[in-house]
């Protein structure tokens, strides 16, 4: 076989094993997102069920990231509500099959490069949204940021994951398709070990 035949090949079997890649402990199965804030400067860790103020617990994976870093859509869905909470900061919500929604929180409130909490709306949410718009894996919906309860954090997204209205750890969904996605860029840079 061509060398180049050959790397084509391998490149269609990793990427085919990533894409397919279901988390191993999903109580539920098959719900596949993909990665909610693409930014390589990225970082998030499990820190599901970890106390917060007033007695709550965390429920959900803070993405670190830039401000203004692209959030996207984690699968196709259908915008179900988006606003502004004292603790969640302004939000979007997405509905998707099989009861799944998936929520975004503390996006961007601020002019881009400053903390001034007088961003206007095209620097929150991308411009043409509306409740009940359909949106695909991977569509921009707004930009990681600092609202609500966040403003003396790290500008990032608080991803939820809920499915039949509770909220579920998400960060097993998150890890896999982190992996997928730095497998692609792996892909598109030509940086896929060969032997």
């Amino acid at each position: 076989m061509k060398p180049k035949r050959f790397r084509a090949l391998v490149l269609i079997v990793a990427l085919s094993a990533a894409v397919f890649a279901v988390p191993a402990d999903a109580d539920d199965g098959e719900f596949m997102i993909v990665f909610p804030q693409p930014s390589e400067a990225t970082e998030f860790a499990n820190t599901w069920g970890n106390s917060r103020s007033d007695g709550r617990s965390h429920q959900g994976t803070d993405i670190l990231g830039p401000q203004m870093a692209p959030v996207v859509a984690a699968a196709d869905g259908v915008i179900e509500s988006f606003g502004y909470g004292p603790r969640s900061g302004y939000y979007i919500v997405v509905s998707h099959q099989d009861g799944y929604e998936t929520w975004y929180m503390h996006l961007n409130n601020d002019t881009p490069g400053t903390d001034d909490g007088r961003g206007a709306p095209e620097y929150t949410y991308m411009v043409g949204l509306d409740v009940g718009d359909q949106v695909v894996a991977g569509q921009q919906l707004g930009f990681a940021g600092d609202s609500g309860n966040a403003e003396w954090t790290t500008h990032h997204t608080h991803f939820e994951l809920h499915r039949n209205g509770r909220a579920i750890n998400p960060y097993k969904y998150l890890q896999a398709a982190w992996e997928r996605w730095q497998l692609e860029l792996q892909i598109e840079r030509e940086e896929v070990p060969f032997r």
